[in-house]
């Protein structure tokens, strides 16, 4: 023991290092540098570690908050929220539902009302000619091509169904949500609802379009179809699912949603794509107590939507889709119809790729 600089105070000092046997200098100096910073640790940890004893010694009061501490209860959904889905994520139980036995039966829409915007030509038209055939009322929306009154008129006399054509910019929420008000008046009901009309962006690089003067109008136009009319279908056909308990919204999105596909470039519509994504998956689990949302994600599809594109450009596309072409639209009706049908009715916030392979790529 030593005297310390105050008065009366010993000090602990630490013997000095034994000397290590070591059959050479390359084992002894590691060993040297490990025993002096132990020691080194040591003489700072000294005081704090007579502390941790005094501590330890001292009685605990039996009033002592205790270590542990269980979770509380979650708390009631808040009126603001649907009953089934709370904000820690949490749901109250829901019954399965009552499923035939057939497959068949399981992928048959027969008693269904569906609900299809854009619906003139493309995907909208393959997909609304495919719901009539398997057996469900059809209400088809068309913006310009009122070809689709006599195309509706066709499917029901050739499926046995109710089909009717209704003229509806989905630009306008106003029409929209009259259109879908007289639907729900006309079939009483609306059991799917197909958010798929859309536009491409047609002026090329966002830059080179600024510099002509096109960017702001063009990127209006796609934002306004492409992302605030599904936003308008999607709000107003939610509406009807509610006060009936149930519902499918399907909504087309695209490819270019997950990657920024080449060699067009347009990245208005592959933002755009991306956000409909997220707003579909968001909006399955805000509705998860009365409807189910999901989207398809075309790829290279041929249809009138990409009569921009040159023949360069599209021989590019089969190049880069290991399948080495564009789609058929009506291949495409098979995801669509699950995802409308009781064979998906446990599937939600989920997105169909429907591609070729190229996002594989």
């Amino acid at each position: 023991m030593a005297t310390s600089r105050r008065a009366g105070q010993p000090q602990l000092r630490l013997r000095p290092p034994l000397a290590l046997e070591a059959p050479d200098a390359g084992w002894r100096c590691p060993a040297l540098r490990l025993r002096r910073g132990l020691e080194v640790y040591i003489r700072r940890r000294a005081r704090l570690g007579s502390c941790i004893i005094l501590l330890l010694l001292l009685p605990i009061p039996s009033s002592s908050i205790p270590l542990f501490h269980p979770p509380p209860s979650l708390p009631p959904p808040s009126p603001t929220m649907p009953s089934s889905t709370i904000a820690t994520g949490l749901s109250t139980p829901q019954a399965p539902p009552a499923l035939p036995d057939n497959v068949l039966a399981l992928f048959s829409l027969k008693g269904k009302v569906a609900c299809i915007s854009g619906a003139s030509s493309g995907i909208g038209h393959a997909v609304a000619r495919a719901f009539a055939q398997a057996g469900a009322d059809i209400a088809v929306w068309y913006n310009s091509h009122d070809s689709l009154i006599q195309d509706a008129q066709q499917w029901a006399a050739e499926f046995g169904v109710r089909a009717r054509a209704y003229k509806c910019p989905v630009t306008d929420e106003a029409r929209v949500k009259a259109t879908i008000a007289q639907v729900v008046q006309d079939f009483g009901r609306i059991d799917v609802f197909v958010a798929n009309a859309g536009v491409p962006w047609e002026k090329g690089p966002l830059l080179e379009a600024e510099e002509r003067g096109e960017a702001a109008d063009e990127w209006q136009r796609v934002l306004h179809t492409d992302f605030q009319g599904v936003y308008y279908c999607s709000k107003h056909a939610g509406a009807v699912f509610k006060r009936q308990g149930r519902g499918s919204l399907v909504i087309t999105a695209s490819m270019s949603g997950h990657v920024v596909n080449v060699p067009q470039l347009q990245t208005c519509y592959n933002a755009v794509k991306a956000g409909v994504l997220h707003m579909a998956r968001s909006l399955a689990v805000e509705w998860a107590g009365f409807a189910r949302v999901n989207t398809v994600s075309p790829g290279y599809i041929a249809t009138p939507i990409s009569v921009f594109a040159e023949d360069a450009t599209k021989q590019r596309w089969h190049e880069l889709t290991p399948l080495g072409r564009e789609g058929l639209p009506q291949e495409l009706v098979g995801a669509y119809l699950y995802l409308a049908s009781d064979a998906s009715t446990f599937t939600t916030g989920s997105d169909i790729v429907v591609d070729g392979g190229y996002c594989a790529m």
